[in-house]
């Protein structure tokens, strides 16, 4: 069984108060033209409205869901991850679709920039390393692999089983749930999914650092990257300043 050339995204799981950005038009257009895949589904509960939406709506597929009762029902302590709980909604409604209909998944703030190559097609499961990240449980950095960019094969074992591992591990954490969890069964499983290293899909990390050279400096040495994630939770509102000079 090889990955199905379809692509997947999540969005509008919050009550959509500004208009579809430019930075989520280039993920979708980016993904058309530089993959050319078979099929781009979106996957809503709120649609998007605006001109940049407008552009694109009628390239894509878009698909109704409804909120995952598991996280909205989840009484967070920390009420900066509570502001978030989008994202985890997302965290399950990605892994359910793929289960679903096999394919590529990729968070909305994401910048296609090569093709991907075949012979990742021809995997069970793919996903990317990310940097090291700090676990509130222990108290100590440990290592992650991001769930921002999923290559699986319909029906994929690993992803089933994570999904129903998935609730019990979320505990209100950002990663608990996702990324820890990931890395956990990939230890578990070495030879269920294959890892590629950060700079496949997250060649700038989620740090102050490396978010300066992406939106201010202007690097042209893309070779061995396939997508660029953004990771716009960092500097989307106006009020962060913790992690850039700029925000959305």
């Amino acid at each position: 069984m090889t990955i199905p050339r379809r692509f997947h995204f999540v969005f509008g799981l919050k009550p959509q108060t500004e208009p579809f950005h430019l930075s989520h038009y280039l993920c979708l257009v980016s993904c058309l033209e530089v993959n050319r895949p078979e099929r781009v589904t979106l996957y809503y509960h709120y649609e998007p409205y605006g001109r940049w939406w407008d552009l694109v709506r009628e390239r894509i597929e878009l698909v109704h869901v409804d909120l995952p009762d598991v996280v909205e029902g989840f009484e967070y302590d920390d009420a900066v991850v509570d502001r978030y709980r989008y994202a985890h909604h997302s965290d399950f409604v990605r892994i359910e679709q793929l289960i679903r209909h096999g394919g590529v998944y990729a968070d909305i703030d994401t910048l296609f920039v090569s093709p991907l190559a075949d012979h990742l097609f021809e995997k069970r499961v793919v996903m990317g390393r990310e940097d090291p990240m700090f676990d509130e449980r222990t108290g100590s950095t440990r290592s992650s692999v991001c769930n921002a960019f999923i290559m699986a094969e319909a029906g994929s074992p690993f992803l089933t089983e994570l999904l129903e591992r998935m609730p019990e591990a979320l505990d209100g954490s950002w990663s608990a749930h996702s990324c820890f969890l990931i890395d956990d069964m990939a230890q578990e499983q070495p030879d269920s999914i294959h890892l590629e290293e950060p700079r496949s899909f997250y060649p700038f990390m989620w740090n102050r650092e490396d978010l300066a050279r992406l939106f201010e400096g202007c690097e042209r040495d893309l070779d061995g990257v396939y997508s660029v994630h953004l990771w716009s939770h960092l500097w989307w509102e106006r009020s962060r300043r913790d992690f850039s000079r700029f925000h959305a």
